[in-house]
């Protein structure tokens, strides 16, 4: 496999879905262009950004602007997700609104505009098709059970006034049945699927889609009379502490933490399990919200492997994250009784622990009191900044399900509602993977020890102290067991006695887990 980018518009996208077919630095604005004497298919199309933030490299925004003689865009701040959320202050809903500003002042940049409705999208979409005139709608796909059932409305009612459906993949370098066993079965273990996916991948996989607006983009007068984006508060909500959290936002934002990784990346291998240190790309949001295009990550940590042999490491590891999420998405495709399910079947028969001693343990867990400081320490990062090292989301889950014995699903809800980049597809699989109940899952028979965990990988106790504070003066060996501390820290200063003991034994949890495991496995 060549790792070398292919020219800009060397790949016509082979997965369009049609009820119809087909450089941008966001540090430099989206210029307008002369119209071209090309031939349109649509006279007017209307592009609808969801889960793409941004307005290059762009599969939809492309496609509608080759296709169409003029090209309106719009979002919906969409009620059937907004009204469920149960916290008016949502990180991500913020992050959503000052995305939505910057792609609308880059689409009037380039002599258009971004139209931005509260409503129902089922309704909100055909309603503004009708009002616009537009032959068709270009979408980028979705792939949550929700967002497909949303999206198979749209285009039913699209359908009944004669326009056009058409939507592409862009989110994700492979999907859906683009990768299948030499059986014509979907991949159920991760490093073959790795395997496939790197040998499949040519050049025009991660080519750039080339947004040429080309005078095509409708201008701000044209069509409905523009509203302001509708405020946080006239959504009902509020601002959070997203920007003392100082986390980039849109466009520009994504292009700052890509280019601050961009130094780190060779490193990646070696840093990115240790939570003191600054070892993940912080990526994981904006590829989220498609603030920034897979394609462009993928297609640099290929050119770094290739090209540098002292990052290449760092480079391939990174790579096979970004494969993971692929791996993922096409789970949730194939298996989409994973929403609420295990993967594997027979894990359903599982006793977990219930009652009103389990829910106790389970808000100590959420709050950040089970006595385990590394635990704590993670849930206090999660529920102050609503990110999470991915480390350590392994080791929470852990924690949750094989020492407290409470169903994953419980704890992969939690997530959902905290994370900034909650992503269904990575969610559900991190949980089943750490409940040993999903695909290429860990083996229910290990049980990561919270301690052992915190030794390894918070040697020095860093991250400990800087999520618990009351904890600054044990030393760095009685820091991960505070319990077994006399009292006196390393400088002589006391522990906050309201730290609390552990709320289970590791060791008990561990044998009354295996008890649990084996007998659904018939061990």
């Amino acid at each position: 496999m060549s790792s070398a980018p292919a020219k800009a518009d060397a790949a016509p996208d082979p997965c369009i879905v049609k009820t119809g077919r087909r450089r941008h630095n966001p540090a430099r604005p989206l210029k307008p262009t002369m119209p071209l004497e090309t031939t349109s298919v649509h006279d007017r199309a209307l592009v609808w950004f969801r889960r793409d933030l941004r307005c290059d490299d762009h599969a939809a925004l492309a496609a509608a602007l080759a296709d169409a003689a003029q090209v309106w865009c719009v979002f919906v701040f969409d009620r059937e997700i907004l009204d469920s959320l149960a916290d008016r202050r949502d990180r991500r809903v913020e992050f959503i609104h000052d995305s939505v500003a910057e792609l609308d002042a880059e689409l009037r940049a380039a002599g258009g505009r971004l139209i931005v409705l509260h409503g129902q999208a089922r309704s909100e979409l055909p309603r503004l098709a009708s009002q616009l005139g537009v032959d068709a709608v270009y979408a980028n796909h979705d792939y949550e059970p929700a967002a497909l059932a949303r999206d198979a409305a749209v285009a039913f009612a699209l359908e009944r006034e004669g326009r056009q459906w058409c939507s592409f993949r862009d989110q994700v370098i492979f999907e859906k049945d683009e990768l299948l066993t030499g059986a014509g079965r979907p991949y159920t273990v991760f490093t073959p699927y790795r395997n496939a996916w790197r040998k499949r991948l040519v050049d025009s996989d991660t080519a750039e889609r080339t947004v040429r607006p080309r005078g095509r983009l409708a201008p701000p007068t044209a069509g409905p009379a523009q509203q302001p984006i509708p405020t946080l508060e006239q959504m009902g909500f509020a601002r959070t502490n997203l920007r003392e959290l100082k986390i980039p936002t849109g466009m520009s934002g994504a292009a700052r933490v890509f280019d601050d990784f961009r130094e780190r990346i060779g490193r990646y291998h070696q840093a990115r399990d240790y939570p003191a240190l600054r070892g993940p790309s912080y990526l994981s949001v904006h590829l989220r919200f498609g603030t920034i295009p897979i394609r462009r990550l993928a297609r640099f940590a290929l050119e770094v492997e290739s090209g540098d042999p002292a990052a290449a490491d760092g480079a391939r590891t990174w790579l096979s994250e970004l494969v993971w999420r692929d791996f993922y998405f096409q789970i949730l495709h194939h298996h989409p009784h994973v929403v609420g399910r295990a993967f594997r079947p027979e894990y359903d028969r599982i006793r977990w622990e219930s009652g009103a001693l389990a829910d106790e343990r389970f808000a100590a867990w959420c709050e950040g009191r089970t006595g385990y400081p590394l635990i704590d320490a993670a849930m206090a990062q999660i529920n102050q900044t609503g990110y999470m090292h991915n480390r350590l989301r392994m080791v929470v889950a852990s924690f949750l399900v094989k020492d407290l014995g409470i169903d994953w699903r419980r704890g992969e809800a939690y997530f959902a509602a905290r994370l900034n980049d909650f992503d269904l597809a990575a969610n559900n699989g991190g949980w089943q993977w750490a409940a040993s109940s999903g695909c290429d899952a860990q083996p229910w028979f290990r049980i990561f020890n919270p301690v052992t965990q915190s030794r390894k990988f918070d040697p020095q106790g860093k991250f400990i102290r800087r999520y618990l504070p009351q904890l600054a003066g044990l030393g760095d060996k009685e820091i991960h067991a505070p319990w077994q501390d006399p009292g006196r820290g390393a400088q002589g200063g006391r522990r906050d006695p309201g730290y609390p003991p552990p709320i289970v034994d590791h060791d008990a949890a561990r044998k009354a887990t295996l008890i649990r495991y084996s007998a659904i496995k018939g061990a």
